[in-house]
């Protein structure tokens, strides 16, 4: 009995070793607190010390970058139909849950102001060129510095794009089934991250994905048992909508 015991505080013990502290990324700002993807929840999560925020895009009609998660704008405003059918004068009367605008990529660019690192993750299709164009635009004329920006996405034609547009920038698989199977299209890409869905990251997932060369920035994870879990397994940054949780 006292032989268990030893060996259970010796595990403890190794385990709280282990452990690191991740970067803290507010997914679609602090969605927690304000409604997700709007301004206000982007200036929560910065109000909340985090390092990085977490964004979706998409490219609308008349071709503008627009922060949204949704195909569709019934979820979250008072209007109808599919965002990318949408020219920004009308996207610019719809009213977001809470009061809220639906923000261009430049908006956030603006509001964050180079404080923290911004992960854009392309939701719509044809995103990419857009995107690489004002991250760079903001990178020569606004000084941002090009690590404060990594792009990711489920859509591989997308990162794809943008990886044939910039050969720099970091990007990051987005993946919801085992990470491990992503480890290929990483390395195709020459990704920094793989960002796995927690429940289906475990320790001997964690390993091999970080043994093939790759960052773990998990999704999304709110829980504090699942933070801690997270922690435990080493994850280089975990995205949330409760920031001050990981902390």
């Amino acid at each position: 009995m006292l032989k268990r015991i030893v060996l259970v505080l010796i595990c403890i013990t190794l385990a709280s070793c282990n452990m690191k502290e991740p970067l803290v990324i507010g997914h679609r700002g602090a969605m927690g607190h304000e409604t997700e993807n709007t301004l206000p929840s982007i200036q929560k999560a910065m109000d909340l010390g985090v390092d990085m925020i977490e964004i979706d895009v998409f490219k609308i009609k008349s071709g503008e970058i627009v922060v949204f998660h949704d195909d569709t704008l019934e979820r979250l405003t008072n209007a109808p139909g599919n965002i990318e059918d949408y020219y920004i004068t009308d996207l610019n009367k719809v009213i977001v849950e809470g009061g809220h605008k639906i923000p261009m990529l430049q908006d956030v660019l603006k509001l964050i102001n180079n404080k923290v690192a911004l992960n854009i993750e392309l939701k719509g299709a044809g995103t990419a060129d857009k995107v690489n164009f004002i991250m760079n635009y903001y990178i020569e004329k606004k000084n941002w510095s090009p690590d404060n920006f990594i792009i990711s996405s489920f859509n591989l034609d997308e990162l794809k794009e943008m990886r044939k547009r910039n050969p720099k920038v970091a990007i990051a698989v987005l993946t919801e089934e085992n990470p491990v199977d992503a480890i290929a299209v990483a390395k195709e890409l020459n990704a920094v991250a793989i960002n796995p869905y927690f429940k289906n990251l475990d320790l001997e997932k964690a390993n091999e994905i970080r043994d093939a060369g790759f960052k773990i920035y998990t999704w999304t994870v709110n829980e504090p048992s699942d933070i801690d879990a997270m922690k435990h397994i080493g994850v280089d940054g975990i995205i949330t909508n409760f920031p001050e949780r990981v902390k």
